[in-house]
């Protein structure tokens, strides 16, 4: 089945062209002319949402918000405003790309599956891997019942592994995601932070394993 892809468009002209790109693409587009409309679609069931920001109804920050308070779907802004604080205000707001207009169809569609291959981090409650817990929202960790004290980066290492226990994760991926860029953004600094948070883990580091060539997991099963 193909992905669905909602499309947040006012302009009816350039909304055709995004549907048919990525329709050419491979993907399922469903097209809303303005906020009041987004908010009613709603996230769910979708892969990726293409947002554009000035909308009527309901501006497009506000879907973001919306949109990020019920989940993790990725959101490409698409947006003919390309000042820097318009494009840092909607990556806060946690837009994971910004695309401004105009732009090459090319280009759209590659920033699509350039996402869609991200692993996606659902927010998700309290995870249970054997001797570990982890509650994401407390942001508390414990091992075997027993506190452990995490800085944030390493907890959100921590729970970017947990949230797709068994699976790889590349170290460009969590460099970028992460690490702080302004600081540590480098894979050797990545490595640094999977050290210290194997120690304090004690036993249960063991399950953080590093996949050679790829990145690192967590282990599901001991």
């Amino acid at each position: 089945m193909p992905e669905r892809v909602l499309v947040v468009e006012d302009d009816e002209k350039l909304a055709r062209q995004v549907v048919a790109c990525l329709r050419d693409g491979g993907f399922e587009p469903t097209w809303v002319k303005d906020g009041e409309a987004a908010l009613a679609a709603g996230p769910r069931g979708y892969a990726l949402i293409v947002l554009d920001l000035m909308l009527p109804g309901a501006h497009g920050l506000d879907v973001l918000k919306r949109v990020r308070h019920e989940g993790e779907v990725p959101v490409l802004v698409l947006s003919a405003r390309n000042d820097t604080a318009d494009k840092v205000r909607a990556l806060e707001l946690g837009a994971d790309d910004y695309l401004t207009k105009p732009f090459w169809p090319e280009e759209l569609l590659a920033r699509v599956h350039a996402r869609l291959r991200r692993p996606v981090m659902q927010r998700t409650g309290p995870i249970e891997i054997g001797e570990l817990s982890l509650d994401p929202e407390g942001r508390r960790v414990a091992v075997h019942g027993e506190p452990v004290e995490l800085t944030k980066v390493e907890f959100d290492l921590l729970a970017a592994l947990a949230r797709r226990p068994g699976a790889a994760i590349t170290r460009a991926w969590l460099v970028e995601n992460v690490l702080d860029p302004e600081r540590d953004g480098t894979e050797r600094t990545l490595d640094v932070h999977v050290s210290r948070l194997r120690k304090k883990l004690g036993k249960a580091g063991a399950r953080l394993a590093t996949v050679w060539g790829v990145g690192y997991k967590l282990e599901a099963t001991a």
